[in-house]
């Protein structure tokens, strides 16, 4: 008897010493490029880990809009602490569903572009969504999104239902076109090879050759010149401007861990995280002073045009079902 006692003894202050251990640890939801292994989620893991004294944990979805899908499944059963990889344009989708709370930090040192001033969303990179092309192969590219569309040229993009770059051209057609959507949908649609359900899996396909252009970001290119030594991907400047992008960070309300978000979401925006951010996810960095590859001098700089996140949340339904009814194949 006396040795059952200990053995139970043993067992309820391993799981005690479990169960804090547990309470340590922040669960964050991302995107899977995000936390490949040349991505920035095992860098910022390394630095992090050591300033908190505890264990992240990244959770994989293949994109934002999944991270999104997934968090309204789990509702208040959900293991994530923080969410990242959501971007501006889905903010208040998030925001009135009850996904997320107020961050209460302040926040020092953004980029005064970004005029940003959001009580529960922090940025973390942004970029601008661009169709890359390969200049070894395409001499003269499309100058305009409707130049584009009207071409025969062959294009992945992703379901705008799953991921933030599909999404991204959901709100750049609807913005060019307006009621004319639907039938710039079934134009593309017709020289459309695929439409994925994430980023990388789209890009990969384009690096195959599987595309003469791709839906990404207008970085895109800085990453093949100084990973790869590679100039010849480009990105095509549309003279209606492009959509930009940028992506956030937020603390979830089903979190029991908000001082140690609070602490990863402060770090995010650190100018120590920050030079790892742009050379890694291969984005613009969202503070001042960051030093950043030549690469970058050369990137396009679009001209900004878009939605307001509240105009996003009001249409973003009907939007989608016009996208599915003209594009779907």
């Amino acid at each position: 008897m006396k040795n059952l006692l200990s053995v139970v003894i043993f067992l309820i202050c391993t799981v005690s010493l479990t169960n804090q251990a547990r309470a340590a640890d922040l669960t964050i939801y991302t995107y899977d490029s995000f936390v490949s292994e040349w991505g920035a989620g095992p860098q910022l893991e390394k630095i992090f880990e050591k300033q908190c004294d505890c264990d992240i944990e990244f959770i994989a979805e293949e994109d934002g809009v999944s991270i999104v899908n997934r968090l309204r499944i789990e509702k208040q059963r959900t293991k994530a602490d923080v969410i990242l990889g959501v971007d501006d344009a889905l903010l208040e989708v998030v925001r009135s569903a009850g996904m997320v709370q107020d961050h209460q930090l302040q926040l020092s040192g953004l980029k005064a572009e970004l005029n940003w001033n959001d009580t529960a969303f922090v940025p973390y990179d942004y970029g601008y969504f661009s169709f890359i092309y390969d200049s070894s192969k395409i001499k003269q590219p499309v100058t305009s999104l409707k130049e584009l569309i009207n071409s025969n040229a062959s294009v992945i993009y992703q379901d705008p239902r799953t991921s933030t770059p599909g999404q991204g051209l959901l709100l750049w057609i609807k913005k060019v076109y307006g009621d004319q959507s639907a039938q710039a949908w079934k134009q593309l649609a017709g020289h459309t090879v695929t439409v994925t359900k994430g980023w990388w899996e789209a890009y990969s396909m384009f690096l195959e050759g599987g595309s003469d252009y791709v839906l990404s970001y207008n970085t895109s290119p800085a990453y093949h010149l100084v990973a790869e030594n590679k100039s010849q991907y480009k990105a095509a400047p549309f003279s209606e401007g492009h959509i930009a992008q940028v992506e956030v960070a937020a603390i979830t309300k089903a979190t029991k861990n908000k001082k140690l978000a609070q602490q990863f979401l402060a770090f995010l925006t650190s100018v120590e995280a920050q030079k790892i951010i742009p050379v890694t996810n291969w984005m613009q960095p969202v503070v001042d002073g960051v030093e950043l590859p030549k690469a970058f001098d050369d990137l396009i700089q679009p001209q900004r045009i878009g939605f307001s996140s509240q105009q996003v949340a009001d249409n973003r339904k009907s939007w989608l079902r016009e996208w599915r009814s003209a594009a779907a194949k």
